[in-house]
């Protein structure tokens, strides 16, 4: 049989291909802007039938329906990193959270620390050897779809075709179900006046032909705007979103100097919006690589210039960094930032940046703290750092004692919270 006929004969609906999951299997959903919303809405419409079905992913968007108070006893997810979607099932102990390096997550898969027995994703339609593409999310799936027991995809023309290690023949998929949906998109943020500071500031750190990790938001929408007087930069990224699109188009991404993947803008998966789908889409500027691959520190310090820029939650006077939890509540994950910091930081000429406003809750609590909250989680150490950035100002931490640490992280605090702050570090006998 042609791969044609194979695959026409793997064609069912959605609500057939999940009757394959049972009570107490481990579910896979794809990340990201690739969850496939219309596999999961068949599987939860049967949560009547089923029993202590485990959902574990990264970072998703949609519905999560799963996560539901209602669904409790039938479904519960294990978040490698947490959403919005799936925040308040974990604080109200009806999920999991698992704290690990992004580039540490395909092991769970490879080594069957987490058994998959039913993978749920979502692919562009085959090319004319059989190859559907991963598309918008590779990520860790690459792991999952090779260890799962089942694979079933959901087949989507509007999913783009991106190129790199992120194709899967269709001898490897187990179900299909054809549905053309709207791929998650999330909008470009606004870039306020504190965001464009702060990207001015950074701006200024980066050299031409930095190779650099970006990330979602504000702040690296910032800081891509204080880039077009720079040259000859590169990508080599756990994932990058709309806010690259136009360096590339005025030839300042050219990844002309990597060492590694020259000519190419590397990364896991992308976050944005349609127009972004549609500029990776067969574009052989882009490679997608495995998450395992990508964010390795090993491989990220091997382009010179190495910037790595990413953001939290909240920073102590001692340069302690908290990203992925409020006190005790799971908010995120320990994601790439410790990765990529690492890796800024061997590779030669590398800086390891992290960037914040100063201030939260509309100015009513400083995101520099004498102490980090009861319960917060060190997302990163203390010696992992180099640059700390607010809209105050730039604080060089590396190789500083607490007292210089402190005297420069007031420094760069909001004005109206420094003596506060300088009184406690007084209290700590740091002499600022």
């Amino acid at each position: 049989m042609t791969w044609k006929t194979r695959y026409e004969a793997k064609i069912t609906t959605a609500e057939d291909a999940v009757k394959t999951v049972k009570s107490g299997d481990t579910v896979y959903v794809h990340s990201n802007c690739a969850v496939p919303e219309h596999l999961i809405d068949a599987l939860v419409a049967r949560a009547p039938e089923l029993e202590n079905v485990t959902m574990a992913h990264i970072l998703t968007f949609g519905k999560a329906a799963y996560t539901k108070p209602e669904m409790e006893g039938h479904f519960r997810t294990l978040s490698l990193f947490s959403g919005a979607n799936t925040r308040q099932a974990i604080k109200e102990g009806r999920g999991d959270f698992v704290p690990i390096f992004l580039h540490e997550v395909s092991g769970l898969f490879w080594s069957g620390q987490i058994k998959v027995n039913v993978a749920l994703i979502q692919v562009s339609p085959p090319d004319r050897h059989g190859y559907c593409s991963f598309g918008v999310s590779l990520d860790h799936t690459r792991a999952v779809t090779k260890t799962a027991d089942i694979v079933i995809a959901q087949v989507n023309s509007r999913m783009p075709r991106v190129h790199g290690d992120n194709f899967i023949h269709i001898d490897e998929l187990d179900f299909i179900v054809e549905a053309e949906t709207e791929v998650h998109e999330l909008p470009r943020p606004v870039v306020t006046e504190e965001f464009s500071k702060i990207g001015q500031y950074i701006s200024e750190l980066i050299d031409d032909g930095a190779t650099m990790q970006t990330g979602i938001g504000g702040i690296p929408d910032a800081v891509l705007n204080h880039l077009h007087d720079k040259k000859n930069l590169g990508i080599h990224t756990e994932m990058f979103s709309d806010g690259v699109i136009e360096l590339v188009e005025k030839g300042i991404i050219n990844n002309s100097q990597k060492i590694i993947h020259r000519g190419k803008m590397t990364a896991g998966f992308v976050l944005g919006t349609r127009r972004l789908f549609d500029f990776i889409d067969d574009n052989p500027l882009v490679e997608f690589h495995v998450q395992e691959y990508i964010n390795d520190p090993r491989v990220i310090a091997q382009n010179p210039k190495m910037v790595s820029i990413n953001s939290a939650i909240e920073v102590d006077i001692t340069g302690q960094i908290c990203s992925d939890s409020i006190g005790t509540m799971n908010y995120s994950g320990i994601g790439g930032q410790v990765d990529f910091f690492r890796g800024a930081k061997m590779s030669p000429g590398g800086k390891a940046i992290l960037a914040l406003t100063s201030t939260a809750k509309c100015g009513e609590i400083s995101r520099i703290v004498p102490f980090l909250k009861q319960g917060a989680s060190v997302t990163t150490t203390r010696a992992d750092v180099h640059y700390i950035v607010t809209e105050y100002g730039v604080a060089y931490v590396h190789g500083k004692s607490f007292r210089e640490r402190a005297k420069a992280l007031i420094n760069i605090a909001h004005p109206k919270f420094r003596e506060e702050l300088a009184k406690a570090a007084w209290e700590r006998n740091l002499r600022v």
